[in-house]
C-alpha cells in the first residue's frame, strides 16, 4: 500500500507538535549554583539539617531596609521607605519558562547576623520573573513568625506579593489578611513548600498538607502572565534550598 506522502508530512507534523503539549519538567538538587542564574546573589554548597543544599545569600554591599515608622505600621515591619531600598535576590532558574505549572522545593530561612528586630527569615519562591528582575509574583514565608506568641505575627506567616505593584505592606493595608495566612513552621527548619499555579489563580502548600495553607485567586500577573523561576531571599535572611522541581504546562 502506498501512502500519500501528504498524508506522511500530516502525521510527522502532529507528531513533532506533541511535546509542547505535555507538561515539561526540570529538577534540580540544589547542590551548587550549577543551573542558576544568580542576580544579586551568593550561593555556597553546604550540608544544612543533615541535607546537601545550597546556601543563599545577598551579597555583603547589598543594602539592607530600613525599619519604617511612619504609614500605620508597625516598627521593624519595612514599609514604603524600605521598599524604596530593596533589592530583588534571586536564583534563577535557567531553562525553564513558566506560566502555569507546580513549583515545589525544601526550604529553610532564618535571619541573619545583626539582621534588625524586623527581619524574619523570609524566604521563597518567585514565578513568572521577568528579564528586568524586577517584576514578578511571590509566594514566601516568614518563618520566625510561625510559633511566636502574638497572633497578629502568626497570621503574617505565608504571603503572596507582586513586585513591583503589590508589594506585601500595599495588600496588607488595602486588603488586609487576604495574601497572607499563618502556618506553623519555624526558623532554620526545612519546610517542604509546593506552589500550584492554574492561569491567575494560585495556592501554596507547606510540609505535604493536603489543603493549601494561602490562595490566590487573582494572581497579579494575569491568566497569561509567564516568566522564569527563581529561589527568593530579602536582603537580611540566610536561606537554604534543596530539591528543586517545576513542571510547566
Amino acid at each position: 500500500m502506498v501512502i500519500p506522502m501528504r498524508r506522511i508530512l500530516s502525521v510527522a507534523l502532529v507528531f513533532a507538535a506533541l511535546p509542547a503539549a505535555y507538561p515539561q519538567s526540570k529538577s534540580l538538587p540544589l547542590h551548587s549554583a550549577d543551573g542558576l542564574t544568580l542576580h544579586n546573589a551568593i550561593v555556597a554548597p553546604v550540608t544544612f539539617q543533615g541535607k546537601k543544599a545550597i546556601r543563599v545569600t545577598a551579597p555583603p554591599a547589598a543594602e539592607r531596609p530600613a525599619p519604617a515608622t511612619k504609614g500605620g505600621l508597625k516598627k521593624g515591619g519595612g514599609g514604603p521607605a524600605a521598599d524604596a531600598n530593596r533589592q530583588d535576590h534571586l536564583g534563577l532558574l535557567d531553562g525553564v519558562e513558566f506560566s502555569s505549572g507546580t513549583i515545589e522545593v525544601d526550604l529553610a530561612g532564618e535571619p541573619g547576623p545583626g539582621a534588625a528586630g524586623g527581619a524574619r527569615g523570609f524566604a521563597g519562591i518567585a514565578f513568572r520573573v521577568q528579564p528586568d528582575r524586577k517584576t514578578y509574583d511571590c509566594f514566601y514565608l516568614r518563618p520566625t513568625n510561625g510559633r511566636s506568641d502574638d497572633q497578629e505575627r502568626r497570621n503574617h506567616t505565608a504571603q503572596y506579593i507582586q513586585h513591583p505593584d503589590f508589594p506585601w505592606f500595599k495588600l496588607r493595608q488595602e486588603t488586609p489578611s487576604k495574601y497572607e495566612s499563618y502556618v506553623d513552621i519555624g526558623p532554620a527548619e526545612w519546610v517542604h513548600v509546593k506552589i500550584e499555579v492554574n492561569g491567575d489563580k494560585a495556592k501554596l502548600f507547606v510540609n505535604h498538607h493536603a489543603q493549601p495553607v494561602l490562595i490566590v485567586n487573582d494572581v497579579k500577573s494575569g491568566a497569561a502572565g509567564k516568566g522564569a523561576v527563581a529561589l527568593w531571599i530579602e536582603g537580611s535572611t540566610i536561606a537554604h534550598y534543596a530539591n528543586l522541581k517545576v513542571t510547566a504546562r
